[in-house]
């Protein structure tokens, strides 16, 4: 028996079969997302998106027949070459970049156009899987740490550049990683902290409130275990580092462009920009509430019908899905997504290198990141930053990218007796 042929057979099928089931389903809504009933088209036209979204589903899958027949080494030794290859697109991308909605973003090829940051991420998930696949690297130490957020920063600040805020959010998620990883727990608490009080500080209108939970928080720590002066020193110069960050939260917010303003206060209050992102939000709502149980039914969403929606076939496409096929058909696009990321959480354990496991554990992480915060936008828990649902949301860019990202990390996986044979 050929090597290639016992390797075939060690690809995870179920990861594939998950894959291609999410990607059907989106090409079927976004086809119901442009459906006009006065003018019906097939769904095959390639004058509408889902036309154009078979041409790139086509072409995705030339690109895992390619990563599959590629040499599994080949991912390895070109990481750090794609990692720089990327982040000099991201420089180039604000100067001949083809301007979208007030962002530099595109790459204009014909009739093509492609996004670098969406590529960038699979890039740096696998860059920042070489950095770390030494044994000695360690990140409990601070050097170690600063090289591992050097990998995922510097692609966030070019893409700030052209500006593309919902993108650069996206590396954050890399943080999961390093967390897996044994990035110091205090760094997370940090985080976490940093985000409840930028919260409270938007929503509470006097910030003496939050001055106040934080002096009592701080109280409670000093009570609690030894008390010295150089613990109420500590936690003294603390306290006024947050109570600092809670009145600077108003000079910041309101030195945001408007409708950035907008989106953040829109959470809170939906009539803060009724026709604007509250618009988005709202009649999204509506339109996943009034799909009721079982939905309207394939291609009779009227939110989807008169346009109600803005870009309801990228960013609100799981509102189409909601008006459609109600509750059961939200229930189990969201139960494929959680099968996904679990799998895949599963696989990157059983990995046999530090490489293998850390690049697995970036693709869940972004694949998560896209899929919560995408669905929490569109039923308005979360601001609007425009970002895709993995294999759901039309577009060539993210597809292939999502699609890169995927398959690679199934290339290694199948080879990973093979790799532990190598290095043993």
């Amino acid at each position: 028996m050929r090597d290639s042929d016992f390797y075939f057979r060690k690809i995870d099928w179920l990861t594939i079969g998950l894959y291609f089931m999410l990607v059907f389903l989106g090409w079927i809504n976004i086809y119901a997302a442009v459906y006009d009933e006065q003018s019906p088209k097939s769904i095959f036209d390639l004058s509408i998106n889902s036309g154009i979204q078979l041409v790139w589903i086509g072409t995705a899958v030339l690109l895992i027949v390619l990563i599959l027949v590629a040499d599994y080494r080949l991912f390895e030794n070109l990481s750090l070459i794609l990692y720089v290859f990327f982040v000099v697109l991201l420089i180039l991308t604000p100067f001949i970049g083809k301007e979208i909605n007030g962002q530099k973003a595109w790459f204009e090829i014909g009739a093509f156009r492609l996004q670098p940051a969406e590529f960038a991420k699979f890039a740096t998930a696998l860059a920042l899987a070489k950095l770390m696949e030494a044994n000695t690297f360690d990140l409990s130490k601070l050097r170690y740490q600063l090289r591992a957020v050097g990998i995922i920063g510097l692609p966030v600040v070019f893409i700030m550049l052209q500006p593309d805020f919902g993108s650069a959010m996206v590396y954050s998620a890399f943080f999961i990683v390093l967390f897996r990883e044994g990035m110091p727990n205090r760094y997370y608490v940090f985080a976490i902290t940093v985000l409840v009080l930028g919260i409270l500080a938007i929503l509470v209108e006097n910030n003496l409130i939050a001055v106040g939970i934080i002096a009592s928080c701080l109280l409670i720590l000093f009570f609690v275990g030894k008390k010295n002066w150089q613990k109420l020193v500590t936690l003294l110069f603390v306290g006024g580092i947050m109570v600092g960050y809670v009145y600077s939260i108003d000079y910041v917010v309101a030195k945001l462009p408007l409708h950035h303003q907008n989106r953040i206060m829109v959470l809170f209050d939906p009539d803060v920009d009724p026709l604007g992102v509250g618009w988005n939000v709202t009649q999204s709502k509506i339109a996943i509430g009034s799909g009721g149980l079982t939905g309207k039914g394939y291609l009779e969403g009227t939110q989807t019908k008169f346009d109600f929606v803005p870009e309801q076939h990228t960013d609100f496409i799981f509102c189409t899905l909601g008006e459609e096929f109600g509750w059961m058909g939200s229930f189990v696009v969201i139960s494929l997504f959680i099968t996904l990321l679990v799998r895949l959480i599963f696989l990157a354990e059983r990995q046999k290198t530090r490489f293998s496991r850390v690049y697995g554990y970036g693709v869940v992480s972004i694949l998560f990141f896209h899929f919560f915060i995408n669905i929490s936008m569109t039923v308005g828990l979360f601001p609007v930053i425009g970002i895709p649902l993995p294999f759901f949301s039309y577009g060539g860019s993210s597809l292939w990218a999502f699609t890169i990202l995927l398959f690679i990390f199934i290339k290694l996986d199948s080879h990973r007796i093979q790799i532990l044979g190598r290095l043993s």
